[in-house]
């Protein structure tokens, strides 16, 4: 590749936030389930892939889910799509999952554009719940969703990596198609690469983080 990004790992919302303001690319890894749901909807054709705080959000960090929701409407409205909302709790209704994602909506609705859903933030099997093809997809999730947005709104690029396995797709290809993503977008942007394991209390996040750490260098260095 052309361009070396420096590479650095953190975690939680507060380490989206800082690395947003320092500059830097933003990955946000939450691999159970947040950016595996999305790595689902990127593997089955949606448009883009977003993440947002739900209104119970506590992180002590600026958030702005409905400016989330406003950019997903007007991506949908140039594109010609729709919009999906991924939102928790995993287990309950649909009324329990709006009131999570209540402050997305919010701004969707306000620019004048409706979801087509609102499905449980499954993970690898939320293929089997959504179609996702030509999609905005916007993911409201405690961890990854309030990464996601904070530093969104911050001015960063933010996109989403997991390592855990998917339909059609093993956990190692999934690493390297996170790794592709991160690399490709960090030249385009010639910035800095944040690795963000959503919770630093899950072992899971932050050992994913450092596999793509050392997978980003690996590639940097061949």
């Amino acid at each position: 590749m052309n361009y070396e990004p420096v590479i650095t790992i953190t975690t939680d919302a507060s380490g989206a936030y800082q690395a947003a303001c320092a500059g830097q690319v933003v990955v946000i890894v939450d691999v159970i389930d947040m950016s595996t749901t999305l790595e689902v909807a990127i593997q089955n054709g949606a448009a883009l892939v977003l993440g947002a705080s739900p209104v119970s959000c506590k992180a002590p960090v600026p958030v702005d889910p409905g400016a989330v929701g406003r950019h997903a409407a007007a991506l949908a409205k140039k594109l010609g799509s729709e919009v999906v909302v991924i939102a928790e709790p995993r287990i309950g209704i649909e009324g329990e999952r709006r009131e999570c994602a209540a402050g997305l909506l919010e701004g969707l609705h306000l620019a004048g554009v409706s979801e087509v859903g609102i499905y449980p933030n499954q993970g690898a099997e939320i293929s089997k719940l959504v179609d996702f093809k030509n999609k905005v997809v916007v993911a409201v999730t405690d961890c990854g969703g309030t990464a996601f947005d904070t530093a969104f709104n911050a001015g960063a690029s933010v996109i989403t990596g997991t390592v855990a396995r998917t339909p059609g797709f093993t956990g190692w290809e999934n690493a390297e198609l996170a790794v592709d993503r991160a690399l490709k977008l960090a030249e385009e942007k010639r910035r800095g690469l944040a690795l963000v394991a959503s919770s630093g209390k899950a072992l899971e996040d932050v050992l994913a983080t450092h596999y793509l750490a050392e997978r980003l260098l690996s590639r940097r260095i061949s």
